[in-house]
């Protein structure tokens, strides 16, 4: 390329000039770096473009002609940014494009006749404002209440990012929000998993051997039976009970009907139509233990043909659905919500520990 020559984006015969560059200077750096420069000045233009269009139009001196200038100058300006440092993006286009990195590269052939075209823009001679009150006042808070935090111990890289370059570039109060954060999502989780974990463990230690029991008469997988009871009454924390507050033993909500001469509790419960909920008054079975409400729910699924279809089940999503599709429930989420407690952590775990 003659020295003096710039490629200019917005001329036709651009591609021309970089087709002669590529074959006649023999270095194919040259001819990336251009390529990529030309590249860079119709997206910073597109870039104006876009800017010129969102800013409201004066109608006074808002006219074709006008237009046109203001394009032109913005071509302009695009293709003068692109032929000084510009703004990065020509350069990860040249190593995209397969060229190498060299601090005497080609790019002197596109600045060639341009002194100036390298100082770019000095940062340094911006002014600054100096840092907001309150956002120093609030770093410094989190910085002390971050202090003040515990250890967590057994967490890895917690606590590793003040102090020591882990957060290198953040500021303080990103970083101390950050931490913050970190350490309330783990306590919460530490608290709330223990908590569902012990009560898991101790309701499927409890109803285990009777789950063994039922499913020897009715052939249906113990952890099935759990894992319903477990979602009928929130893993045995909210089962029906008395008005005095004494348990009913139901496990799996089974209504009392004309037939049932057992004791019952009435209680308003929740119901589906057509997808709506409402309140129903509704009465259950009671019993006195554990025991009499896995040999009802037996003798349910064995004896009425409305549930011949449960019987043999031995996939999660087939008991499921075939108990919903029986209308053991009305809730339309029924059989989604049961399979996931029987694929889930938190049943294999206590099955795991119920042994």
């Amino acid at each position: 390329m003659n020295a003096g020559f710039q490629l200019n984006a917005f001329d036709p015969n651009a591609l021309g000039d970089l087709k002669r560059l590529a074959h006649t200077d023999g270095r194919s750096d040259q001819a990336l770096r251009a390529a990529a420069r030309q590249f860079e000045a119709l997206f910073l233009q597109m870039v104006m473009k876009s800017m010129r269009d969102a800013t409201p139009a004066s109608s006074l001196m808002d006219s074709e002609q006008t237009k046109m200038y203001q394009s032109l100058l913005d071509q302009q300006m695009a293709l003068n940014m692109a032929q000084s440092r510009g703004t990065g993006l020509s350069e990860v286009i040249f190593r995209q494009l397969g060229g190498t990195s060299d601090p005497a590269s080609a790019i002197d052939a596109l600045d060639a006749g341009n002194p100036g075209a390298r100082e770019g823009f000095d940062i340094a001679n911006v002014i600054r404002r100096a840092a907001i009150p309150a956002a120093s006042a609030r770093a410094a808070e989190s910085a002390a209440a971050l202090a003040a935090l515990p250890p967590a111990h057994g967490v890895p890289g917690m606590g590793a990012g003040l102090g020591t370059g882990g957060f290198e570039g953040g500021s303080i109060l990103e970083r101390a929000i950050l931490e913050n954060k970190l350490r309330a999502a783990v306590r919460s989780a530490r608290d709330a998993g223990g908590a569902v974990s012990q009560q898991a463990r101790d309701f499927v230690s409890e109803v285990w051997p009777h789950a063994l029991e039922a499913s020897r008469k009715t052939g249906i997988p113990p952890q099935f039976m759990v894992a319903q009871a477990a979602l009928e009454t929130g893993w045995g924390q909210k089962q029906l009970r008395h008005a005095d507050g004494t348990p009913s033993h139901n496990l799996f909500n089974i209504k009392a009907g004309a037939a049932w001469t057992g004791p019952t509790v009435d209680l308003a419960v929740t119901e589906y139509a057509n997808g709506r909920a409402y309140s129903e008054p509704s009465r259950f079975r009671a019993y006195g233990s554990y025991a009499e409400s896995f040999r009802d729910y037996a003798n349910l699924m064995t004896r009425s043909p409305r549930y011949a279809g449960v019987l043999g089940q031995t996939d999660p999503t087939g008991f499921a659905r075939s108990l919903q599709d029986a209308g053991y429930a009305t809730d339309p989420m029924y059989a989604d919500k049961l399979t996931r407690i029987i694929g889930g952590s938190t049943l294999r775990g206590a099955l795991a520990l119920a042994g």
